[in-house]
């Protein structure tokens, strides 16, 4: 998309339309936070604990005052690669 717009000088809207992607996608940028503290908390809590799944993992973060959603605690899980063993 870039090369398009810069190489070839097609503007924005032009170049989007020739590859099939709405100009809002291009635009599109994340607004994610950091997670770095739930992950680091996380893989201690795991590697204490590796008879535990992230459903009780979340349930000690809780305790702790971490408050994560499940939903983004199963997907930090998942990328760290902590399962049970």
């Amino acid at each position: 998309m870039s090369w398009a717009i810069e190489k070839k000088g097609y503007s924005q809207r032009r170049a989007c339309r020739l590859s099939g992607m709405g100009p809002r996608v291009y635009r599109y940028a994340s607004r994610r936070g950091d997670d770095e503290g739930v992950r680091v908390r996380l893989r201690e809590l795991a590697a204490i604990r590796r008879r535990f799944g992230y459903r009780r993992l979340h349930i000690l973060l809780q305790r702790e005052g971490l408050v994560v959603n499940h939903k983004k605690l199963y997907r930090i899980y998942r990328e760290e690669r902590l399962t049970v063993r």
